[in-house]
């Protein structure tokens, strides 16, 4: 079976994921002070025209987060990640709820020493629940230019996506059992932060102080999702941003509703040329097998 690379996906990723221009429910900028606001260490934030940097050193990182919830919809950043050795940091893109029970979408990319291939760990908690780890090696240096990231969240499931190239699904299968994370609006945030005990090679690499400040950029913001309203209660709003006969979402389109040919044959490359840890295959950490690994395509 032939399969496409990632760099092919552009115009077929785009048709499908960017969304139906004439349906109703997208809430999407550019601009960061539009969507999104500093949660810590404002001096860590350095603002250069339509750039965005954090700054990581051995007093702070720091975080943002977006002004709005949101109830499914795709949300896209563009990153330039640490340049040189930047072993030790994490740079964290990803959407959560609040409380104990929370759901969350998790980019994780885990810093290197020079020459060492960027990783990427993506993992997702379901009413609180996490331990769903998977780690892949870009394909690209993602330290010289921008990328973008991408989650896209509706009913049927959710899709972790580099440059419009999917590398993660993770599929409703509430008809096996398995919960869903589809009831909780969610925020967007990132962070730039410390994890020398266990970011690069396990923790056996610790931080290089003397390479600080490790600086993330960012620029490109874009949220194409539909705004939870605050004062609503989350089974109104799970009804508010689905749709129904007056109202018709992008995201409940039927060819949303899974991959299509090429996205699948995208995946299948990334997960067979670039994965390096899968929890599902993991038996020392899960004897039995998780649930959603015995069903899932992926």
């Amino acid at each position: 079976m032939a399969i496409s690379l990632p760099k092919m996906s552009g115009s077929v990723g785009c048709l499908l994921f960017v969304g139906l221009i004439l349906m109703v429910g997208s809430v999407s900028s550019a601009k960061f002070e539009e969507l999104f606001q500093p949660s810590w260490a404002t001096d860590h934030f350095v603002y250069e025209g339509e750039l965005l940097k954090l700054k990581l050193d051995n007093y702070s990182g720091a975080g943002f987060a977006s002004k709005s919830k949101y109830m499914f919809g795709k949300v896209t950043i563009q990153i330039k990640l640490i340049e040189g050795d930047s072993a030790g940091t994490v740079t964290a893109f990803y959407m959560s709820s609040d409380g104990a029970n929370h759901n969350e979408f998790d980019f994780e990319f885990l810093g290197n020493t020079t020459g060492e291939p960027y990783s990427v760990q993506t993992n997702i908690y379901v009413n609180g629940v996490g331990n769903r780890e998977q780690r892949l090696n870009l394909w690209f240096d993602p330290t010289t230019e921008f990328h973008s990231y991408s989650l896209f969240w509706n009913q049927r499931h959710v899709v972790f996506m580099v440059d419009e190239t999917p590398i993660r699904v993770h599929a409703n299968m509430e008809d096996k059992g398995i919960p869903f994370p589809k009831d909780q609006p969610m925020g967007v945030y990132s962070s730039i932060w410390n994890a020398d005990d266990w970011a690069t090679q396990g923790g056996r690499v610790k931080t290089d102080w003397s390479h600080s400040p490790f600086v993330a950029t960012y620029k490109g913001f874009d949220i194409n999702a539909c705004e939870f309203p605050a004062t609503v209660a989350a089974t109104e709003g799970a009804k508010k941003c689905s749709s129904s006969a007056e109202t018709r979402f992008w995201w409940d389109e039927p060819t949303l509703s899974e991959l299509n040919l090429h996205q699948s044959h995208q995946l299948l490359w990334v997960r067979a040329n670039h994965m390096v840890y899968d929890y599902c295959s993991d038996t020392a950490r899960f004897p039995t097998i998780p649930q959603e690994c015995v069903h899932h395509r992926h």
